[in-house]
């Protein structure tokens, strides 16, 4: 039974730049013996990460602060003690944090 090879789907970037910055980086990466592509990959899922690190530190703190504003603490500890679960335990997130408002 021949192996079916797993590919992923592929799709195509057009974008217009500045051509002095496409002459130096096609220079650059030339010197570096790499293939321009796999560059501009490496610097889009840098960037993707980044945001997804950026949404994290959005949501963390905004939890934070509602947490801080709460002045029911026995609700606040209910709160952490349900996010601070195992993951087949938890639901705490579904709640939405004290005051279910996250």
């Amino acid at each position: 039974m021949p192996h079916a090879i797993a590919r992923t789907r592929e799709s195509t970037l057009n974008l217009r730049l500045d051509a002095a910055l496409k002459q130096e980086f096609v220079a650059v990466v030339e010197a570096e013996n790499r293939p321009a592509a796999e560059v501009l990959r490496a610097l889009m899922r840098g960037y993707v990460e980044d945001a997804r690190k950026r949404r994290f530190a959005t949501e963390a703190r905004r939890q934070s602060q509602l947490i801080a504003a709460s002045e029911d603490e026995a609700e606040v500890m209910r709160w952490i003690q349900d996010v601070s679960a195992p993951p087949d335990e938890f639901d705490g997130f579904e709640q939405g944090g004290p005051g279910g408002s996250l």
